[in-house]
This record gives structure tokens, sequence and C-alpha cells, in this order.
């Protein structure tokens, strides 16, 4: 029953993506890129759930794979679901681990990144930002991987309005944990 380990492959990778947001990333409004970052963000600003807010943003991007991309969308659309309710159910983590802001920033980026990299590995992508940005590169012929840095890049200039310039410098530890992470876990994927 290949499904039942594809369903058990992206519970285990979305616990290590809640326990990651919930327990060392939220406490600290640290930030993150993407459709993850730009969930955090409005979860400080208005105080939205964080897995929430991730299916509202990427659900036009969904619309568009389902129209587009059909095989993305049925590759990606369970690890959406799946890892937006687990990011919420882990919401009560936010007051139970404590650790110093450093350590959150390293530990939460390690997580985040070990559940991202555990997705894609499985060929179970959460989708978000990375998804926008193959449409917008098969459109465009511009690189993949310029577009998520733009998007990124975004994300934390609008962050930078609204957190703390210390979690911001934080933050630049979390996401470069959170890039590393996934890269070694899917580094033998292209090679």
């Amino acid at each position: 029953m290949p499904w039942v380990k594809k369903f058990l492959v992206i519970l285990f990778a979305s616990m290590l993506i809640g326990i990651g947001i919930n327990g060392f990333i939220v406490p600290f409004h640290l930030i993150d890129g993407g459709v993850i970052g730009l969930s955090l963000l409005v979860k400080y600003i208005w105080h939205v759930k964080v897995g929430l807010t991730i299916l509202v943003v990427s659900l036009p991007i969904y619309v568009m794979a389902w129209i587009y991309f059909r095989k993305y969308f049925y590759n990606s659309v369970h690890g959406l679901l799946v890892s937006s309710i687990i990011i919420d159910l882990c919401a009560p983590l936010r007051t139970v681990i404590r650790a110093p802001e450093w350590v959150s920033a390293l530990v939460g980026g390690l997580l985040v990144g070990s559940g991202i990299g555990i997705m894609l590995r499985n060929k179970t992508p959460t989708g978000g930002a990375d998804l926008l940005a193959q449409f917008i590169s098969f459109k465009t012929s511009i690189n993949v991987g310029l577009i998520i840095f733009l998007f990124d890049g975004i994300v934390i200039l609008l962050a930078s309005l609204v957190i703390p310039p210390e979690a911001l410098m934080y933050s630049a530890l979390t996401i470069c944990a959170i890039g590393f992470t996934t890269y070694i876990w899917t580094y033998r994927m292209n090679h």
C-alpha cells in the first residue's frame, strides 16, 4: 500500500514543520520566506492561524495548478492540506517549549527544513510560492530559483516593517537553516 506510506511520510514531515513553526519560530516572531513567511507575518499582525492562512494564500495557486498543471496539483494538494492542519494543531506548543532565541531560530529552521525536505524527497511538495515560481518560470523563462529568491525577499522586506530588527537577524538564521536542511534532504534527488 504505497498510499499508506506516503500518508505517513506527509504526517511525519508535517509534524516536523508544525513543531518547528509553533515551538520555535512563532514564540520569537521569527519569519521565513514564501507562503509560510507570509502566513507568519499575517499571524503576527492579525493573529490569524498560520495553517489556515497557508491554505487561503495557496488557494489561487492551487486553482492555477488544477487548470494548468494537474499532475502537480494531485502530487501536492494532500501535502498542503495535512501540513496546514498539523501546523494549527501544534499551536499549543508555543507556550510549552522555551529555548534561547538563537537556539529557537536554529532548531525551528532545522525542523521546518527537514519537514519540507522530506516532503520534496517523497515528491509531495506543499506547493505555495514554489509552485507559483514554477508557473512564472514556465511562462517567462526566468530561473525558478531567482523567482523564489525574489518572493522570499519581498516577504522579508514586508516583515522588516513589522518585526523588530533583532527578530530579523534571528530570522536570517532560521532561513539559512531551512535552506540548508532542505538542500541536505533533497541533495540526492538531482544527482
